[in-house]
């Protein structure tokens, strides 16, 4: 792939990791004109509510934050930014406090920017080795994981913005193209 690929192909994840902060920020929002019991509420969803959802995306973010990080070396990628519990799965519930967990959920997508503008053009082309979930071995290009991190985002948020709109909250644009110049 020649250089001008590569650098657009690398602009593309940066711009994805901006819509996500940005669309993240106006999630939460969105999800405080519901009372804490209206987000913990089971509304029939994959992992029940709005809470254990949004906690969802913060265990798999870090999950798969951690597996690009054996790609690094990336500053923006801390311990404490990669932290899962010992024995964290996919239904573990990270935060109980709300205000925690969108402080955890902000200073993750913060991380996430940071990432994508440390890395280098090249290291989406760079061979990922790791183990999924379930024990099996992976390998492939880090831009197919790349790709799998945003677009997992995405559908679980589309999950919790059809939640809130259930609930009566309108959660506004949801449009990748609408993000912002400066976000």
């Amino acid at each position: 792939m020649d250089t001008g690929k590569q650098d657009a192909f690398l602009e593309n994840y940066r711009w994805l990791a901006r819509y996500n902060r940005w669309f993240n920020a106006r999630l939460y929002d969105a999800c405080e004109r519901l009372d804490d019991a209206g987000r913990r509420q089971d509304r029939g969803a994959f992992f029940g509510s709005i809470h254990r959802t949004l906690n969802h995306l913060v265990w798999a973010d870090r999950m798969w934050l951690g597996r690009m990080a054996a790609l690094g070396p990336f500053q923006s990628l801390t311990p404490g930014v990669l932290a899962l519990p010992q024995g964290a799965v996919h239904e573990t519930v990270l935060y109980e406090d709300w205000s925690e967990l969108r402080k955890a959920r902000a200073e993750l997508d913060d991380a996430i920017v940071a990432w994508t503008l440390e890395m280098d053009a090249r290291r989406p082309l760079a061979v990922m080795r790791y183990a999924n979930t379930k024990g099996v071995k992976r390998e492939h290009a880090a831009w197919r994981a790349m790709t799998h991190f945003f677009n997992h985002q995405a559908h679980h948020r589309g999950q919790v913005t059809t939640l809130l709109v259930q609930a009566g909250v309108d959660p506004g644009v949801t449009d990748l193209i609408a993000l912002p110049d400066n976000a």
